[in-house]
């Protein structure tokens, strides 16, 4: 969610890409638009797809590069992560419950899914299997099932009107009022997903996710890490693939999503990586079963029918016959790079990984000499860096980790 674990913008090899917009036109607020330098009351939610509630951004944007898709034309590619849900997702999910879960989906999608696509993200890692189980385990342990855990921690769910309220207030702080559309959505696969809309960068929130202590979270990951990073990462010279290439960057993820992730959870009283850990765990176990049998295989940890049916079409998105083994790798990122980045934290230079741009966190020490620093937006959450410190060593010991472990899943 997520957001991460959330889907984010593109890093390194943008997925999301964000244009570079045209001079911004007079905002004009439709049914179930509010612009965030705007006080009142909450906002309705139009018919259709354009009324999912968005926010008309109010100032210039920084230049970001256009995806090829489109280049030379009006037709907007939409964004990977998007064009990846299938088309026919509702018809599957009502006939594979009506099946008492005895069915295997067989999804389309309205574009087919590109095979480099599929090859990059058809294969799956276990090697950090075993820590994802025991952080699944140590919250069951303690709240005695997900559903327990989401309340107790997650809070209740926010009305729209809360929801904008939220978002108006974080915007403030990072100091980017009216530099990003925010869409208010119930048709995503994810918590929340940057893409583009109308050549702006736009974040798309899903409401069902948007709970009470987590959405402060989801906006730390996508807007205080994934925009803040992307916007930093224009005035630098690796900001297009020939910069990266000449300056021989590492890619930016599994950093960029560790990071994101990471701080999602941060300064929560109880920060576990259960969203982390579950994804990384379904995405191992759905590149060896079938739909139905990763479904029944989830029940141990989640009992909702509902939440687990969501992890499962993560996991086997891309595929068409679910019966097959296989997967979709990409969300193992998260757990991949949280656990990188706690392994490094003492040595990492936090504001400058955040500064430098979309880089990774190996690349920091190399570049800062190279790096366009002056105005480097910084998240405000890292200001006071010895409480940034201080949250981090808490989120290893909650998830049951240790120095020593973490040095020998990943030595230097």
């Amino acid at each position: 969610m997520g957001s991460g674990a959330a889907g984010g913008p593109g890093h390194g090899a943008p997925l999301c890409p964000c244009p570079s917009p045209p001079p911004p036109p007079a905002p004009r607020c439709s049914r179930g638009t509010r612009r965030l330098s705007e006080t009142g009351a909450g906002t309705r939610r139009s018919e259709g797809a354009a009324g999912r509630g968005g926010l008309r951004a109010a100032a210039s944007l920084p230049h970001i590069a256009r995806g090829r898709g489109e280049e030379g034309g009006g037709r907007r590619s939409p964004c990977l992560l998007v064009a990846l849900r299938p088309r026919n997702v509702e018809a599957e999910r009502e006939r594979f419950f009506r099946a008492s879960f005895a069915y295997d989906p067989q999804f389309e999608y309205a574009e087919p899914v590109p095979a480099a696509v599929l090859d990059k993200y058809g294969a799956a890692s276990d090697r950090f299997v075993a820590q994802a189980i025991r952080i699944i385990r140590t919250v069951l342990e303690k709240y005695g099932t997900y559903e327990s855990f989401e309340v107790a921690t997650g809070g209740r769910l926010l009305s729209k009107c809360q929801i904008w309220s939220v978002i108006r207030k974080y915007m403030q702080k990072e100091g980017c009022v009216g530099e990003v559309v925010v869409q208010l959505t119930d048709d995503l696969l994810s918590q929340a997903v940057m893409m583009v809309e109308d050549s702006r960068p736009t974040l798309a929130i899903n409401l069902a996710g948007a709970r009470q202590h987590w959405l402060e979270g989801m906006l730390r990951h996508e807007i205080g890490t994934h925009y803040i990073r992307g916007v930093n990462n224009t005035r630098q010279p690796w900001h297009s693939s020939e910069g990266r290439k000449q300056y021989s960057l590492k890619p930016a993820n599994p950093t960029e999503e560790g990071l994101a992730s990471l701080h999602s959870v941060l300064f929560r009283k109880q920060p576990f990586l259960w969203r982390a850990a579950l994804l990384y765990y379904t995405i191992e176990r759905a590149s060896r079963l079938s739909f139905s049998a990763l479904f029944q295989d989830l029940e141990q940890y989640v009992q909702d029918a509902g939440v687990r049916w969501e992890y499962c079409v993560r996991a086997k998105r891309g595929q068409t016959d679910t019966s097959q083994p296989g997967c979709f790798s990409k969300d193992q990122v998260y757990l991949d790079g949280i656990l990188r980045i706690l392994r490094h934290r003492q040595t990492i230079d936090f504001p400058l990984l955040a500064a430098l741009g979309k880089v990774s966190y190996e690349d920091v020490n190399r570049l800062k000499k190279f790096g366009v620093l002056e105005k480097a937006r910084i998240p405000h959450f890292m200001q006071d860096l010895e409480r940034y410190m201080k949250q981090l060593d808490h989120i290893v010991t909650t998830n049951g980790l240790n120095e020593e472990e973490l040095e020998q899943l990943l030595p230097d």
